[in-house]
């Protein structure tokens, strides 16, 4: 016992300094804080602001790097604790390949997947909203579905075009394979005019983007957990009832 107050004494206070310090880092380069620890069977992923991809992005930007978020898709699919993924979407959109990146990795796990669209998914972000089980969006976030964009130096020949073309078609292909939309509707989401002033493309809110087909439902953070944890039991239950057949 500490003679000075009655209270005992930190038994290993060098530990505490690198669980704050662990943590503290894991706010700065992931955004998000560690699993607490009452271990939860539900890892949460959170894509926030700009998808940054093969080139850093200013220092002033909110990012999502890609070189983070792939090795934890990888650590929540092996993690026999881990039983669901709940993801949190919010971006701007992003680098293209990156972006698919993410959005192939999410929708190749074999454990139960579920989106929540917050706020807006927009560009890229569009693929990756679409890539879990389950999508729901809330009732005032907007998803921005527009063409491919090229930035730095673009070279004025007919293979530029095609390359941007072939790009275009992966997105495309992507979307219409992961949600219920046809590909004629989101093509004509996607070069629509006279919608956004200084470019092609639309933006649908809410329940706009569930009539196209694009998100499965309207909702929130408890709808998506409620799903996430429905679409659990059942893979338990499937599992439970193979096992009992062999």
């Amino acid at each position: 016992m500490n003679a000075a107050n009655g209270e005992e004494p930190n038994a290993n206070p060098a530990e505490d300094g690198r669980k704050a310090s662990a943590t503290t880092e894991s706010i700065v380069q992931l955004g998000q804080t560690p699993l607490p620890p009452g271990e939860s069977n539900i890892f949460c992923l959170t894509i926030i602001g700009q998808v940054e991809g093969h080139l850093m992005l200013p220092p002033q930007n909110k990012t999502t790097k890609y070189e983070h978020v792939i090795p934890q898709l990888v650590a929540a699919e092996q993690n026999p604790k881990i039983e669901g993924l709940l993801i949190v979407l919010n971006t701007v959109g992003g680098d293209v390949e990156a972006g698919l990146a993410i959005a192939e990795m999410i929708a190749s796990l074999s454990k139960p997947t579920v989106t929540v669209v917050l706020g807006g998914g927009h560009s890229i972000g569009v693929p990756i909203a679409v890539s879990s089980d389950y999508t729901f969006i809330a009732d005032t976030a907007t998803m921005t579905i527009h063409p491919i964009r090229m930035t730095g130096l673009v070279i004025g020949v007919p293979q530029t075009f095609e390359y941007l073309e072939k790009m275009q078609e992966r997105v495309t292909r992507f979307v219409v394979r992961h949600s219920g939309i046809s590909e004629e509707t989101f093509k004509e989401l996607m070069f629509k005019t006279g919608e956004l002033t200084r470019d092609i493309g639309t933006t649908v809110i809410g329940a706009d983007a569930v009539k196209h087909g694009l998100i499965n439902a309207v909702g929130g953070l408890g709808d998506g957990l409620r799903e996430l944890n429905r679409r659990i039991s059942e893979r338990k239950k499937a599992r439970a009832e193979g096992a009992a057949a062999l």
